[in-house]
């Protein structure tokens, strides 16, 4: 359990974070809120799915943050004749040993990068829903562990759906987060122009972190501290997309897991060891809107699943920070509003 006294090696850890956020950030240009994001679901062991239109840098800001992080990094290009032991691997057959052997696909990675998913069979699709929620693969009755740390990066087309499969909805509520890159503006873009023209960025891109730097966050991350009106506060946002009447499906109890996992990864980035509604509030939209199916009249009236969480969060009550412990010198007023009791206090 962190301790106030291991405030330090938090900031120490959150250092590592920045690194990687500054590498990512030198080749997406402009778009500083995404590269959060991302960085938020590595560190809350989640799985990301980046939908935008062509030529934004889908494919770019997945290679990117792959590449920032000393670890093995597996690139599919999902196509409809692609095979789920394509993904998962095959038992072959040894004429030697006289025995079955075991060769892992592409997603014994710690990254796996899946490019345009949704061109996949279901079949396909469906290779990758035990890996993304067990992280393991089972074979012929025999279960393979994932390297850890393990995230899942999914690109999507949503414009050009010819000859696409649209992810079912047990695909789409793996991934904790959906994030759309948009186009750059006119100054991110001019300076595309001078990085991007001559050589690709990712060539001279050095890993800034490495795989067992990336798993000490994570460690760090599951040690932040949710209060309770926190925990209320994500279960009142779910459970409100299940009564609406613009939405046919609301968001599932893992889509509440995921929240909260966001919402403590975002508590450390920021170098804090308990996480505020204000966590919760950022990451409603990327976390939930992607699992909401709005109902024919919704869709008629152009509503989005992201309008709906936007009103859900402008209805739900936010719940009022307690007041601070008293007794513990140096405490600076509402800093641990929402953190755990300091060392000494006495609860009331």
């Amino acid at each position: 359990m962190t301790t106030y006294e291991d405030r330090a090696s938090l900031t120490d850890l959150t250092t590592t974070a920045e690194r990687v956020r500054r590498s990512v950030e030198g080749v997406i240009e402009g778009k500083p809120e995404v590269v959060r994001l991302s960085l938020t679901v590595l560190l809350a062991e989640g799985h990301l799915l980046i939908e935008d239109v062509p030529g934004v840098g889908k494919t770019m800001l997945a290679k990117t943050l792959a590449r920032s992080i000393d670890c093995s990094v597996r690139r599919i290009q999902f196509t409809p004749d692609l095979l789920p032991s394509d993904i998962t691997g095959v038992s072959i057959f040894d004429q030697q040993e006289r025995d079955f052997e075991f060769k892992p696909g592409a997603i014994f990675a710690q990254i796996v990068i899946g490019d345009e998913i949704n061109r996949a069979s279901p079949k396909t699709q469906s290779a990758l829903l035990e890996s993304m929620e067990e992280r393991q693969v089972t074979i012929d009755g025999k279960s393979y562990e994932l390297p850890d740390p393990f995230m899942v990066v999914a690109t999507q087309n949503p414009v050009e759906m010819e000859g696409t499969y649209p992810l079912p909805e047990a695909q789409r509520d793996r991934f904790m987060a959906r994030v759309s890159i948009g186009y750059p503006s006119a100054e991110a873009e001019l300076q595309m122009l001078d990085v991007h023209g001559a050589v690709s960025p990712l060539d001279d891109l050095q890993p800034v972190a490495h795989a067992h730097d990336i798993v000490k966050l994570i460690e760090a991350v599951r040690t932040v501290h949710v209060a309770e009106p926190v925990r209320r506060y994500a279960v009142d946002l779910v459970a409100a997309t299940r009564t609406h009447p613009d939405l046919r499906l609301g968001a599932s109890p893992r889509a509440t897991l995921h929240l909260l996992r966001a919402a403590k990864a975002a508590a450390a980035l920021n170098g804090r060891e308990f996480a505020l509604p204000d966590d919760v509030q950022s990451l409603a939209v990327p976390v939930l809107a992607h699992r909401l199916l709005p109902t024919a009249q919704a869709q008629l009236n152009r509503r989005t699943a992201e309008q709906v969480v936007l009103e859900i969060l402008q209805r739900t009550p936010v719940p009022a920070a307690p007041a601070p412990a008293s007794g513990y010198p140096g405490q600076l007023p509402g800093a641990n509003a929402y953190g755990r009791q300091p060392p000494g206090a006495r609860r009331l």
